[in-house]
């Protein structure tokens, strides 16, 4: 099993450390997300501070950003970082696609379909030198002059990888990705009952050879050196749950364990904006069902036992009440990555 960090500097200066840290500590990937900073610039940092780790963006938002866009800028990121580069793509939520980014919200899951063959068809096109031409509902892609063609590359197109909850982008994963990354809200119970069979149903729909797309995530990974700084990392982790919880999107992860209710409730509180009462609502049973927890000295085969057959990649990036001793952080690291 591969272990991946994700960075967390607020400052972009504070990047390349980071990542080289990460490198140090025998990390497999560093990955970067789009929450209140654009997801590749990082990657750019840690690119020139890293020299074998897997770097990702975990994830960038798809449909504000047109696929040739996304094209040039993983082709540049591919070939800085000399073909450790991973797209990681994400279809966001109706409210966010149409209010925070002001563009059109179309079905997703075809939607992502097309924009990943897209891509394909554009990388293609730089690598062979052969027409542009890619005509779908979506996205239509025709004119590609020598002096906006970058040309072929020293490197192999990166792998894209995209964020799926529901079965239909589980099935759009397994048809034409790299792999799949889990939501944080999610449960081992989910990923064997939904995730792995809408996998295995888009890789069977297209005719996909070969190994299926990689499975890549963790859930929530609840860990520190005693019982008392658990406990603090658990109430924070029940405010994200409640906060996930609250999104119908992923209501079908709450009703695969009959908390589709509190859902209801929490998404009542947070259009009154009771974010701060939400997390009460989270019982023991709930963080049980979505959150693994244990010591440093247990933490690994707890996750194991749970995941060790499901996940290909675990995202490993403890927060606790106070930083770990890198000894601890690099069993931990080793004990994931040898499955035992």
């Amino acid at each position: 099993m591969r272990v991946n960090y994700r960075l967390s500097s607020k400052e972009l200066s504070g990047v390349p450390g980071e990542a080289a840290w990460a490198e140090s500590m025998g990390y497999d990937g560093v990955s970067s997300s789009e929450t209140a900073h654009d997801p590749f610039l990082p990657l750019v940092l840690a690119a020139t501070s890293t020299s074998r780790v897997i770097l990702a963006t975990s994830v960038a938002i798809a449909f504000p950003r047109s696929p040739m866009v996304i094209a040039h800028t993983s082709r540049d990121l591919q070939d800085l970082s000399q073909g450790r580069f991973r797209l990681g793509l994400g279809t966001q939520v109706k409210g966010h696609i149409e209010r925070r980014f002001s563009t059109t919200w179309e079905a997703p899951g075809p939607k992502l379909r097309e924009y990943v063959q897209s891509l394909r068809h554009i990388w293609d096109c730089w690598a062979t030198g052969s027409k542009l031409d890619y005509q779908g509902k979506y996205y239509q892609f025709s004119l590609m002059t020598p002096f906006f063609n970058p040309g072929p590359s020293r490197y192999p197109a990166p792998t894209v990888f995209t964020g799926a909850v529901n079965a239909y982008n589980c099935q759009v994963a397994g048809e034409v990705c790299d792999g799949l990354m889990l939501h944080s809200l999610t449960s081992a119970e989910y990923v064997r009952n939904v995730v792995r069979p809408g996998l295995e149903k888009g890789a069977k729909k297209a005719g996909r050879d070969g190994p299926p797309a990689r499975l890549t995530g963790s859930g929530f990974i609840i860990t520190g050196p005693n019982q008392s700084s658990i406990r603090a990392a658990t109430a924070e982790v029940r405010r994200r749950i409640a906060f996930y919880a609250s999104t119908r999107t992923y209501f079908p992860v709450l009703e695969a364990h009959g908390f589709q209710e509190i859902g209801v409730q929490l998404h009542q509180m947070s259009l009154k904006g009771e974010w701060a009462e939400m997390g009460e609502l989270i019982s023991d049973e709930m963080v049980d069902a979505f959150a693994v927890i244990g010591e440093y000295d247990e933490i690994a085969g707890r996750f194991l036992e749970r995941y060790g057959d499901l996940l290909d990649d675990v995202n490993f990036s403890p927060s606790t009440d106070g930083p770990i001793e890198e000894v601890q952080l690099r069993r931990i690291i080793q004990q994931l990555q040898d499955g035992a």
